[in-house]
């Protein structure tokens, strides 16, 4: 007996039971993981959803002193806009009453109230249509109507105001539901998602007759509702509000029907916006990828140079989507390499979003003109040496060279190049203008453009920046200046 004690004593420890011991460590590691994270993040403990609520519905109304507020935010916002100023913008959107009604749309449809949800989508009906009312009437009577920076980057939401918005949403809510709301989250949310701005930008593009400008912005406006609405139900729901109950059950039952039908009805709108958002996006990225390694690293061998900063990426919604690349000097590029990039652009593995995209060829050509100022050039090296008083003839000479090489211009060549380029131009013009400072006299080469009616404001922008940095460059002439003729 005393042998199987001993046997037993020495013998190894069971491996069934070494096991067991480390599954329970593992589960009380996993456990107490989760209840630090449960700790960290749960918001439902502090919670208090009655008061929540009321807070909610307390700023649905729109009526007397917030309808004043609302007109105040309204003049304030558009002020800041046409003048430019971002801090006056900001001033504005933490005035604004325009979160109440939105919130309080995603509260009634989280807890399946039809009278609230009612009440919210008639004072926001009210609050929208009187924010761009007053905002037309400013910018159609106000006489300095300027787009301005601030204006136009209401007029082209990205996926980037998507996420703002629903983020931005979903702290407002969080915040309004703690126990002693955080004031500090509420200004925040008001400025980053800015429902005032996009309103008041409605109303200028209505106002100077510009529908692409009030499409965009309402755009943008209406990423903001919809995505703050959502986020508004969904930490609602998660926080377990209480349904509101109905006597009639079939009335309650045939309202949560209606309340259900009309919260899918809001998603899908915002699934789409998201879906074409990140679309356009994830082209943009491939897009920029693809002119990064295919068409950047091509060496010319003389003169030619590529121009990254001209490069124009333009997704269009998806239909006939381009790549616009700009390359100068008098070296082109052989057929067989663009034929190269196009097959290269055909690849399913590296850029299968680009695959019925266009590449837009633009290069600089040589002209007759130029090789005329080459010729004065040559015959000015050849029969300098026999001119009497030659350092100050030579002097004089050089300047009227470098006069003629920027007045005669090869203004035909130039003009259907600049047309090839921008579709949009409806006219260019150019004259030499004389200038002194009093103390010389210069004569600047100035050019005139007209863009078409119908062009975005946006774009004419951006391809008036573009041109005049690609005269300076086709006409190697940093002094040429680019004035923009505005449509009457």
């Amino acid at each position: 007996m005393d042998e199987n004690l001993n046997e037993e004593k020495n013998s190894p420890p069971n491996q069934t039971d070494s096991g067991e011991e480390v599954k329970k460590d593992i589960q009380g590691l996993l456990g107490s993981t989760k209840k630090f994270l449960s700790e960290l993040l749960d918001i439902r403990s502090n919670t208090d959803q009655e008061a929540t609520k009321e807070a909610i519905i307390a700023d649905i109304p729109f009526k007397g002193h917030t309808s004043w507020i609302l007109i105040c935010s309204i003049f304030i916002a558009s002020i800041g806009l046409n003048a430019n100023s971002t801090a006056v913008v900001i001033g504005a959107m933490l005035i604004s009453p325009l979160m109440g009604p939105i919130l309080g749309i995603g509260l009634s449809l989280a807890v399946n109230d039809v009278d609230t949800l009612r009440r919210s989508l008639k004072n926001f009906t009210v609050m929208v249509v009187l924010s761009v009312l007053t905002a037309y009437l400013f910018f159609a009577i106000f006489p300095l109507r300027d787009e301005s920076s601030e204006l136009l980057a209401r007029t082209a939401p990205d996926i980037r105001d998507v996420l703002i918005a629903f983020f931005g949403g979903l702290a407002l809510v969080i915040a309004r539901a703690k126990k002693g709301t955080i004031a500090s989250v509420i200004f925040g949310v008001a400025i980053a998602t800015a429902l005032m701005p996009p309103l008041c930008t409605v109303g200028f593009g209505l106002a100077i007759g510009n529908y692409d400008y009030a499409t965009g912005a309402m755009y943008l406006f209406s990423i903001n509702t919809i995505f703050i609405a959502l986020a508004t139900f969904l930490v609602l729901k998660l926080l377990r509000f209480p349904m509101v109950r109905y006597v009639n059950s079939k009335k309650r039952r045939l309202i949560g029907r209606v309340a259900s039908l009309f919260a899918i009805l809001v998603m899908i709108p915002a699934g789409i916006t998201f879906w074409d958002a990140l679309q356009e996006s994830l082209f943009r990225k491939q897009a920029q990828r693809f002119v990064e390694e295919k068409i950047a690293p091509y060496q010319f061998e003389g003169s030619g140079r590529f121009m990254d900063d001209f490069t124009d990426i333009e997704f269009n919604n998806g239909e006939n989507p381009y790549i616009e690349l700009v390359f100068m000097g008098n070296e082109t590029i052989p057929d067989n390499v663009i034929a190269t990039w196009n097959k290269q652009k055909e690849d399913e593995g590296s850029f299968d979003r680009l695959k019925n995209t266009e590449l837009h060829i633009i290069q600089g050509a040589k002209n007759e003109q130029l090789d005329q100022l080459k010729y004065v050039d040559q015959l000015y090296e050849t029969q300098k040496t026999e001119l009497a008083d030659k350092d100050s003839r030579i002097k004089l000479l050089e300047g009227e060279l470098g006069k003629l090489a920027r007045l005669s211009i090869p203004f035909a060549d130039v003009s259907i190049e600049a047309k090839t380029n921008y579709t949009n131009l409806e006219s260019l013009g150019f004259s030499p203008t004389i200038q002194t400072d009093f103390n010389k006299i210069d004569t600047i080469p100035i050019f005139e453009v007209k863009w078409k009616k119908d062009a975005k404001p946006f774009q004419t922008d951006e391809d008036t920046k573009k041109l005049h940095a690609w005269l300076k460059l086709r006409l190697k002439d940093s002094t040429i200046q680019l004035k923009e003729i505005v449509q009457d």
